[in-house]
């Protein structure tokens, strides 16, 4: 089970090895890039119910790009995590919305009951959040490097 996604490459380094250029760390848990930028490199990750070690690793899916990270980092900074979650609480339809989100969660980890770290998903929250963030790439190029 573990290794799974770690051959595929990029340009000439492999997908494992640009995930730890981005966050400057070796990635925890990494399972397979879920979403690559429009220049082919990782965005976002999808990890492994646990660490090599065997803990627990309730993230499924882990922003990497710089520049998604940084526009994702000035969303939360102005207040949109809880401005959506308030939004959340009063509109039915994006109650529903995270309610699908958190329930997909659980069936994607099942070995982790009740320890699933975040949620997202298409549909009416997902947009807004995205649109809210704005242009999710650099215009200039691909901001990770070789």
């Amino acid at each position: 089970m573990r290794g799974a996604g770690r051959s595929v490459r990029s340009g000439g380094m492999d997908d494992e090895a640009l995930v730890a250029r981005q966050l400057g760390r070796t990635p925890r848990a990494f399972r397979r890039v879920a979403v690559r930028c429009p220049w082919g490199r990782p965005a976002v990750t999808e990890q492994w119910p646990r660490d090599a070690s065997g803990e627990p690793f309730p993230t499924t899916f882990y922003v990497t790009c710089p520049h998604l990270v940084a526009a994702i980092a000035r969303l939360e900074a102005a207040g949109g995590v809880e401005r959506w979650s308030q939004r959340a609480r009063e509109e039915p339809t994006l109650a529903a919305s995270l309610e699908r989100a958190n329930a997909e969660q659980q069936e994607l980890r099942p070995e982790l009951p009740g320890g699933i770290g975040g949620s997202t998903r298409t549909g009416r929250l997902g947009e807004g959040i995205v649109a809210e963030v704005g242009s999710p790439w650099p215009v200039s190029g691909c901001c990770t490097a070789e």
